[in-house]
């Protein structure tokens, strides 16, 4: 089964899967080492994680094409890529829908928020009309080559307009063509609980940590009929603690050893990045 029937499948299982975010390539990695069923590229974490700066519309779709290559070159998961607006009004979107399918993604998702756009969980957002924000999932789907590409529509409605208006919109994606909804940074849990009753497509539920939206076990969101829990940067947030404290205790002590339980051991970092594999490939050819 190709990874664009598996990830459909995936999401209309309504079971809650649980999706982690990827910043790069070895965050990708170590999502499908430890036996994740799909990766969501982040763009907050690309953002992040590559530039050093807020996720206030600084990437650009050549940033995101070039860590959807990278990531779909180092995994075999599916992958669901954030395409943040589509970069521009819908004539843009048709194009990151082409560029973005090219480099490997099997699932695109789109917002509609105004340029630019800010993370969902931030405050003084803004939302394009509704008639603008259909075209561009129209766009999106009739860019696809590949009719298996699975289309993701995300409204930031719920924080202008409320939770009505951002169900509505929703609705109205699906109707444009979209194959999964995200209604983003709902806030209370009643709304979490009311979504998968409102809206017929399957959905995908954001737990940001530290985030507006009140935090639920996957498994509780599985049964609430929800097709997808992404976790989008716990993978980040996990790394920079990290970082802080092997850096820190390097800054204090002027040393870190492997057996100070901070860092992954030597060998754990070659078994990731396939060492043994790139050294018999040496063997063969030389």
């Amino acid at each position: 089964m190709s990874t664009r029937k598996t990830l459909k499948t995936l999401a209309e299982s309504r079971r809650g899967v649980l999706v982690p975010g990827a910043f790069n390539a070895l965050s990708a990695k170590v999502i499908e080492d430890l036996g994740f069923e799909a990766i969501y590229i982040t763009g907050a974490g690309v953002t992040n994680m590559w530039f050093g700066m807020p996720d206030q519309g600084f990437m650009g779709l050549a940033d995101i094409a070039d860590h959807t290559a990278r990531i779909r070159d180092a995994v075999t998961l599916p992958l669901i890529v954030d395409a943040d607006t589509g970069f521009g009004n819908a004539l843009n979107v048709y194009h990151t829908v082409r560029t973005l399918e090219r480099a490997g993604a099997d699932c695109i998702q789109l917002e509609d928020q105004v340029a630019p756009k800010r993370c969902g969980h931030f405050n003084g957002k803004d939302v394009i009309s509704t008639e603008e924000a259909v075209g561009k999932i129209k766009a999106a789907a009739d860019a696809r080559r590949d009719p298996e590409l699975l289309i993701m529509a995300r409204t930031d409605a719920a924080a202008v307009h409320g939770f009505e208006a951002a169900i509505e919109r929703a609705q109205k994606f699906a109707e444009a063509g979209a194959d999964i909804l995200f209604v983003e940074a709902v806030t209370r849990a009643e709304e979490v609980r009311a979504l998968p009753q409102r809206l017929a497509k399957p959905q995908l539920m954001n737990m940001v940590i530290g985030g507006k939206t009140p935090i639920f076990n996957a498994t509780e969101l599985g049964e609430l009929g929800y097709g997808i829990v992404l976790y989008a940067n716990a993978a980040l947030q996990g790394a920079v603690m990290g970082m802080q404290k092997a850096l820190t205790v390097l800054r204090d002590r002027k040393e870190v050893k492997e057996s100070s339980g901070l860092v992954t051991p030597f060998a754990e970092r070659q078994r990731l990045v396939d060492k043994a594999d790139w050294d018999a490939l040496e063997q063969r050819y030389s």
